[in-house]
């Protein structure tokens, strides 16, 4: 069994940058396909970005050229580095490992950890 801890959301201005970890307390997680995911006030929980063990990523239009997913697997932990960051990227941010398609922020593998915050604001 796999928990889920996300850290390093914080407040940070228009533009600026945040790096998000994800790490397994009391296990480790050997998914072949992990992913980071979002939701904001008032919105479904959306994908964000994944990445393959063998390390091919994909990211949701939203983020493209701005936000980069990588993986170590030997630490069993994941990043998120988000840069010229925007306020609707406000959101509490989770990992998990995608089951199907990476896309379904619905379908997951593991149970949910407490997410970390972002907020982008002047």
């Amino acid at each position: 069994q796999v928990q889920l801890v996300e850290s390093g959301g914080d407040l940070v201005q228009p533009g600026g940058s945040l790096r998000l970890s994800c790490a397994a307390s009391g296990s480790i997680f050997s998914h072949n396909v992990m992913g980071w995911y979002r939701q904001a006030p008032g919105k479904q929980r959306e994908w964000v970005a994944a990445i393959t063990s063998g390390g091919h990523t994909n990211y949701a239009d939203s983020v493209k050229g701005r936000f980069t997913i990588t993986r170590d697997n030997a630490k069993g932990t994941m990043y998120l580095q988000m840069d010229s960051l925007k306020p609707e990227d406000t959101a509490v941010y989770y990992c998990n490992a995608p089951q199907g398609r990476a896309s379904n922020a619905g379908s997951v593998l593991l149970n949910w950890g407490q997410g970390t915050q972002v907020t982008v604001s002047s």
